[in-house]
């Protein structure tokens, strides 16, 4: 293209180079970009969680990893493999980048990146005057006055070079404990495909532990990357244990395979029957039984966005760290304990209490459970 615009661009480059989950936040946003022009090619570039989501997202042509060393996940690497690396999407040619981040991290190392590899068009937020590392600089004010939600900020960011999907305007980032957040003024809905192979591996899962097709079950997801993010063990398994007291429906526990010791212990502990499948799904499987799942308990974590990407109730243990990352458009409750730490953006708790989780009480969150679970039943028995 002589003159390089967005509406013409064909070949885009969509960067986010962290957490699995923060991929899936963006994929509304990427979606509005590919939405706008049919042929349209994009590349995802992103961190190696993000390299395993990619084939789940059907938007996505192409995906490129890379171990930023800017971001914490990151990897450390010389200097000339990042020269190396530059040269290589100089070998792409691609017509723009559009460069995803949190509020708290800067666009500007990945945006030079780009401006190395000579693509035209560069898209993102930025504090300071950027000048020619961004074509299109969009202004970063968060976190000062309002915060917005993570899917919020990238459809903003790539409605401001014209690409849009259908929203109204008015959503704030918030947070109300055990009430529920579907974020229903927004249309763009997270993106996550299961594929019918992975469906039916987990029904056979499923069937040889007794849980039959229409039977109502729970998935619980004990497991996050944080340790500010975990409801403690042992209030997971006093949690099993009062579902149990009041249903009879089956427990699902699901996990890595690093994360099997912590669950094998919630279960030992709990005192009741479960079923584990930690270590034995690969991430479209997880996402596979997510869907199938009647409703989904989990910290906030990957899953609970793959939750919300399939539509399937989620009960989420949130803890405080940051407001910004609540269920998107999916019927779900929100299970925290108030704290004036609230907000802290960490990864371990600063003050050692981590009172926003560990002070939820199991009935609160087993009410939530229950409500979820006979909601999605009487929308079952409605559709007969």
């Amino acid at each position: 293209m002589s003159a390089p615009d967005w509406t013409n661009a064909r070949n885009i480059l969509c960067v986010r180079l962290d957490a699995m989950g923060d991929v899936l936040m963006c994929t509304p946003a990427i979606h509005a970009v590919k939405q706008a022009r049919p042929d349209r090619v994009l590349t995802l570039l992103t961190s190696a969680s993000g390299v395993a989501l990619a084939p789940y997202l059907d938007d996505v042509d192409a995906v490129i990893g890379y171990a930023a060393p800017w971001v914490k996940a990151g990897g450390g690497h010389p200097p000339s493999s990042d020269s190396a690396f530059i040269a290589r999407l100089a070998e792409r040619r691609f017509d723009a980048a559009v460069i995803f981040t949190s509020y708290s991290q800067s666009a500007l190392p990945a945006a030079l990146m780009c401006y190395m590899a000579g693509i035209p068009l560069r898209l993102g937020h930025c504090r300071e005057n950027p000048y020619r590392m961004l074509s299109h600089w969009v202004l970063e004010t968060e976190p000062e006055p309002v915060i917005r939600h993570e899917v919020r900020r990238q459809l903003d960011l790539v409605g401001s070079v014209g690409y849009r999907v259908g929203y109204r305007v008015g959503y704030r980032a918030g947070y109300r404990a055990g009430n529920r957040v579907g974020n229903r003024a927004d249309s763009a809905r997270l993106q996550f495909a299961v594929r019918a192979d992975d469906v039916e591996a987990v029904r056979q899962m499923l069937g040889e532990r007794g849980i039959e097709p229409r039977q109502p079950w729970v998935l619980m997801h004990p497991g996050a990357s944080a340790a500010s993010r975990r409801y403690p063990p042992a209030r997971w398994a006093e949690v099993i244990r009062a579902l149990a007291r009041r249903s009879a429906c089956p427990i699902v526990l699901t996990g890595d395979a690093h994360e099997a010791e912590m669950i094998d212990g919630i279960r030992s502990a709990c005192g009741v029957r479960t079923h584990s499948l930690a270590g034995q799904l690969d991430l479209g499987q997880l996402g596979a039984a997510i869907r199938l799942a009647t409703v989904v308990l989990s910290n906030n974590t990957g899953p609970a966005h793959i939750a919300a990407a399939v539509g399937t109730p989620l009960a989420t243990l949130y803890a405080l760290t940051n407001p910004q990352h609540t269920p998107w458009q999916v019927e779900s409750r929100l299970l925290f304990h108030d704290v004036p730490c609230r907000f802290c953006y960490k990864s371990v708790c600063p003050e050692l209490h981590h009172d926003c989780l560990a002070k939820v009480a199991p009935e609160a969150v087993v009410e939530a459970v229950c409500s979820l679970m006979a909601g999605k039943i009487h929308q079952r028995a409605q559709r007969r």
